[in-house]
């Protein structure tokens, strides 16, 4: 069964404020994107969505990183639901996809298999760890607070049969669409929970760049 990576690269990172996307900064000597495609390395194939106007740059940096993993790109949508739904529809086959933040370069290979060796038929397998500050539910009328017992922060990469979740992409974009699995789930899918990894962040904000340096001097994290 064909097991395909969809790395979902789509954005330009607003929230950080440089003069390119996020994806492409570097990080312990390479573009963050380059540490995250390694990951997927021993998969059958790597689809990897970025923005059309940023084709020529990447090509580039692979070029001067040497970098020479086979993946093929894929035009990044208006949001991820579209990004997402791009990268789906240049698949032809059947087996496995497992979909992950272009911007999180330190998933482990295990969390990867794990991953895609809990799939099941109309099943979505998603990475999860436990809230640990507390929560509140704010609004103009009231600050609540919630408990955390049962609230979990989700993560990728997030699996599926390929079948299943390009018929979940069939459906209308939703603003309540956050990640694959919420798009699954609004399809009639059911999702099974993972442990996730403290270490597996998502690169948003510049401190998370500080962060990940740190995490690559400190930390053999991507082995």
């Amino acid at each position: 069964m064909e097991k395909i990576a969809l790395i979902v690269a789509g954005g330009v990172g607003n929230r950080l404020k440089k003069k390119i996307p996020k994806q492409f900064l570097t990080i312990n000597r390479a573009p963050v994107l380059i540490h995250t495609i390694k990951q997927f390395a021993h998969l059958d194939r790597i689809i990897v969505v970025i923005p059309k106007n940023y084709f020529d740059l990447w090509k580039n940096l692979c070029q001067e990183y040497k970098f020479k993993i086979k993946h093929e790109l894929v035009e990044g949508g208006g949001n991820r639901f579209f990004s997402v739904k791009n990268g789906l529809e240049s698949i032809n086959t059947n087996g496995i996809i497992i979909i992950h933040d272009g911007v999180r370069p330190f998933v482990s290979k295990k969390l990867i298999n794990q991953s895609i060796s809990s799939v099941k038929k109309d099943t979505g397998i998603i990475p999860t760890m436990p809230v640990t500050n507390s929560i509140r539910s704010i609004n103009q009328k009231e600050s609540k607070n919630l408990t955390r017992k049962t609230l979990y922060s989700i993560q990728t990469p997030q699996s599926f049969r390929i079948k299943d979740i390009k018929q979940a992409y069939r459906q209308s974009f939703k603003d309540s669409f956050t990640d694959d699995s919420s798009v699954f789930e609004a399809n009639g899918g059911r999702i099974e929970n993972i442990a996730g990894e403290e270490w597996n962040i998502k690169i948003t904000k510049p401190l998370d760049l500080d962060i990940a340096n740190l995490l690559f001097k400190k930390h053999n994290l991507t082995k």
